[in-house]
């Protein structure tokens, strides 16, 4: 399919059936709407067919299926299964279970999803696919704000690629070089994520947050046994410690031999060792993205850098790549995971096979629209809600709501928030939030362990004003998504020490390092998102408020769900989830909910119990 269009081209690109399933649509070269199923179906990285994300795309641009260009599935099925097939006759006998696992999915799904789109859309609608790592490479680079870049993804796998170097241009992208499976950086990271207990596709988030409370140790050992690193950044895995061309799980007991022991059972007391190992893989990890980095801008010549894949939501890799100024700037697909590969298809796709020509970028900004790409609820429906459940709430309006939760706010209460879009990708950006009052030193271990049910040491962020961002922390620059991990200032630190042998994760945590101790973590960073006004006029008018008040331009912001819930999205999860937990007030859009006027709530599930167990 190569005519150029001449009519409006909508093109749907989708991803999914193996984990994070999502949907996007791209008009014209412009993105619409792009959300992730397990918003909608309440599973956590739900992989099935997105029905819903795509039914909401549809809805947003006010389109029928039968009225769009092209469906694109993010990878090649057919490739995929080439690369099954090949690992399972290479393992033999060993490669039995996984492709009796593996198989029914690519059998019975991907190779026939032609059929399957047909058949949920209800219509006959062109087919497209495309490549893992091509869809990674177009989402970082397409809605990015340069015209020119060298572009860098990392993640597990798709097809065969697990990196890829490319550069983009007007003439489109071209890749230049790729490493291949079984070596990979996101699954050696992985394998130490299930080795220290924690799932994988999901913990490795966990394990970062856990490295800055051990020393890297084991780095040494890594590199020695594990992964053969070159100076261009290209790398083999010593697949002799590794399990996962041949069995359900990453690791083999010769590494557990290398590393002194069994993997942590999950749920289990994390162990002086776990720490150690999670600061040993991230900082080798770190070394690899540098190193390829470094390779790349000698290879393109280029100064812009894009980013995307699994490996490229690691903030920290991303913060010391900033440090090192090997290029002047860095823009990373917040929606860096598969589910951005949806979005990366769509405008792929569009531009390759329509040859819809790019948006030109506006005073500088990216073309992702602050990734607010999710559904949204009018005041109507929200009041409608709580109506039907006679729920007590006060109506204010914008500049009411920001007053008066920077006031609660500062009043150390804790607040979820729920306005506008929500938001595309893993992070909380002030649209599906929980937020708090960096000042507290005990905010951090009190948010995660009475309202997230998670564990203690995991890091929250601060959502600060872009104009003051500089004055608190060692960056100047925009982060509007999060994904920049950068130092406190110096002159806001205090004198703070952990001892080899302190075990108590949340003595530790709870203890004073910074003005800001709720946002500080351990090694005195912090994973920053910069708010405009120009981006998210509510998110910023409501901080601006909060330091008027207390002279902070910052608020403590996770994400607005529980362990083991995917972020809210509607006025009842919202609430729900307000419920089970102790927070303090809701805000769905400009109705504001005090817990102390609602109603006994019940549900009849024993969450608590859930969430620990998750």
């Amino acid at each position: 399919m190569n005519a150029t269009a001449t009519r409006p081209v909508h093109v749907l690109g989708i991803s999914g059936l193996y984990h994070d399933s999502a949907a996007a649509l791209v008009s014209d070269g412009v993105i619409v709407a792009a959300a992730q199923e397990e918003r909608f179906t309440r599973k956590k990285h739900d992989p099935r067919f997105p029905v819903h994300a795509i039914n909401f795309c549809l809805e947003q641009a006010n389109l029928e299926a039968r009225e769009l260009s092209a469906v694109v599935y993010y990878e090649n099925p057919v490739l995929v299964m080439d690369r099954i097939v090949r690992t399972v006759v290479d393992a033999g006998q060993r490669g039995l279970k996984p492709w009796l696992d593996g198989a029914p999915s690519q059998l019975g799904t991907k190779l026939f999803l032609e059929e399957l789109v047909r058949r949920e859309l209800k219509c006959d609608v062109p087919v497209l696919y495309g490549e893992h790592h091509v869809s990674h490479a177009a989402s970082a680079f397409l809605p990015s704000p340069f015209d020119e870049a060298a572009i860098l993804t990392i993640d597990g796998v798709g097809e065969w690629a697990t990196t890829t170097m490319a550069r983009g241009g007007p003439e489109g992208i071209r890749l230049l070089k790729e490493i291949r499976f079984p070596h990979s950086v996101g699954l050696l990271y992985s394998a130490i994520t299930q080795y220290c207990g924690f799932k994988v596709n999901s913990g490795e988030y966990k394990l970062m947050g856990l490295a800055p409370y051990g020393k890297p140790r084991y780095a040494d050992l890594i590199e020695k046994h594990l992964i053969d690193l070159k100076d261009d950044g290209s790398f083999r895995l010593d697949m002799s410690y590794f399990a996962y061309t041949h069995e359900l799980r990453m690791t083999g007991e010769k590494l557990h031999d290398l590393l002194g022991g069994p993997p942590r059972e999950p749920e289990s007391r994390i162990s002086r060792r776990d720490c150690d190992l999670a600061a040993s893989i991230q900082a080798v990890t770190e070394k690899i993205v540098i190193r390829l980095a470094r390779h790349l801008r000698e290879v393109t010549g280029l100064r812009k850098l894009c980013m995307a894949g699994g490996v490229a939501l690691n903030c920290v890799a991303t913060g010391k790549l900033i440090q090192e100024k090997i290029f002047d700037e860095i823009w990373v697909q917040p929606a860096a995971g598969d589910a951005g590969g949806a979005l990366g298809a769509a405008l792929a796709a569009s531009q390759a096979c329509f040859h819809t020509p790019r948006p030109a970028s506006v005073a500088g900004r990216d073309l992702q629209a602050g990734s607010y790409l999710g559904p949204d609820y009018s005041n109507a429906e929200v009041q409608a809600f709580l109506h039907l459940h006679d729920y007590p709430y006060q109506r204010m309006s914008d500049a009411e709501r920001a007053k008066f939760l920077a006031q609660r706010l500062a009043a150390g209460q804790v607040v979820g928030y729920a306005v506008g879009r929500a938001e595309f990708g893993p992070r909380a950006l002030g649209s599906r939030s929980i937020l708090g009052d960096p000042r507290n030193a005990e905010t951090q271990s009190v948010m995660n362990l009475k309202i997230k049910y998670r564990e203690s040491f995991r890091p929250f962020a601060p959502s600060v004003l872009r104009e003051n961002c500089a004055d608190w922390f060692d960056l100047d620059a925009d982060s509007p998504y999060m994904l920049v991990v950068a130092p406190v200032r110096e002159d806001l630190r205090l004198p703070f020490t952990q001892g080899d042998d302190e075990d108590d994760l949340i003595a530790v945590v709870n203890r004073q390092r910074s003005s800001v101790p709720a946002i500080t973590h351990v090694d005195y960073s912090a994973r920053i998102q910069t708010v405009e006004a120009a981006v998210k006029p509510d998110y910023h008018a409501l901080i601006d408020e909060f330091r008027q008040l207390t002279g902070v331009p910052m608020v403590v912001n996770t994400s607005f769900n529980v362990r083991g819930e995917p972020m809210v999205l509607s006025p009842e999860d919202a609430y729900r989830c307000f419920m089970r937990t102790d927070m303090d007030v809701l805000v769905l859009e400009n109705c504001v909910l005090l817990k102390t006027e609602q109603p006994v709530f019940d549900d009849g599930t024993d969450w608590k119990m859930e969430y620990e167990l998750d």
